[in-house]
């Protein structure tokens, strides 16, 4: 079924592409997704959202014939995902970069994995950025401590392609951060909260034009976004593991004076601060995860 633009009711997706300063990329980008999604039997769209851009990314993909919202400022890719899922007319929203990294070609595939699924991810097969050793090693770290977080296998926690249910995302978009490391949260917020979702190997290619990732700054926000959404959704993932700790410090505090006092049972002030700590850490833990909860019902 051929794109369409204005729809009177609800289409059956929209393909979003946040966009800064891609002018080079993105009237490819866009020829690619129609050519990927000219044999899919849905009712589609394609939405550029651009990000305050410096160039002629708008005027250029106007000229193409796509639905255009340029945001008076810069707010970053995490900003304008947000922007983009709340103006989107699709029930779906596949969501990939406007620099040409993530082959539009597997759009039909994921999209075939739905309704079993309210989210499906592209998991690159290959590292294409810039600093390559440091992204892999922080991104390394990071997705380990969210599947130690989350209780889930995650191939790629930073792809930026990925399906999903609009209704269901709306839920979630107030705890969306507005740089890179959005689409982190957006696949811990669903992960966390029981939605269904699948991962399928994508290939990956060289951007075209000049990358907005900091390797330090960046990675430092994708860390920070996967401990907060935890706090958010999983409390006690954090707080119980903290208390533990705590009260095991105390414990073998105390074991090593009776050891050095041949047997003598004292209990030094700091170990009381330890237990006390321990405690209050897990009542804290507790009393979120009450809250978290009630929140779901």
């Amino acid at each position: 079924m051929p794109e369409t633009y204005d729809h009177p009711g609800e289409l059956d997706l929209t393909v979003l592409l946040p966009s800064y300063n891609e002018q080079d990329a993105i009237l490819p980008v866009i020829h690619e997704i129609r050519d990927a999604l000219k044999d899919w039997p849905g009712t589609w769209e394609i939405l550029v959202v651009d990000d305050a851009s410096s160039d002629a990314t708008s005027e250029r993909a106007a000229s193409a014939g796509v639905r255009v919202i340029r945001r008076p400022e810069n707010g970053g890719s995490g900003a304008s995902r947000k922007t983009g899922t709340r103006a989107a007319r699709g029930r779906l929203i596949a969501m990939l970069d406007a620099d040409g990294t993530y082959p539009a070609s597997h759009l039909p595939e994921m999209l075939s994995h739905f309704p079993v699924y309210e989210q499906v991810n592209g998991a690159r097969t290959s590292e294409q950025g810039t600093y390559r050793a440091l992204r892999f090693s922080a991104k390394l770290l990071i997705r380990k401590l969210a599947e130690w977080i989350s209780g889930k296998t995650i191939p790629d926690l930073n792809t930026g392609m990925k399906i999903y249910r609009r209704d269901v995302m709306l839920d979630y978009l107030w705890c969306m951060p507005d740089g890179f490391s959005c689409v982190t949260s957006m696949t811990l917020a669903f992960m966390a909260n029981g939605h269904p979702v699948k991962y399928v190997p994508i290939g990956y290619r060289k951007r075209i034009g000049k990358s907005k990732f900091h390797p330090v700054k960046d990675a430092a926000n994708y860390g920070a976004t996967v401990v907060r959404l935890v706090m958010y959704f999983r409390p006690l993932r954090v707080f119980v593991p903290l208390a533990i700790v705590l009260g095991m410090v105390a414990v073998l505090d105390i074991l090593i004076r009776i050891i050095r006092t041949h047997g003598r049972l004292h209990v030094a002030p700091s170990d009381v601060v330890l237990f006390v700590g321990a405690a209050v850490i897990l009542a804290i833990g507790l009393l979120a995860d009450l809250i978290v909860a009630q929140k779901r019902q």
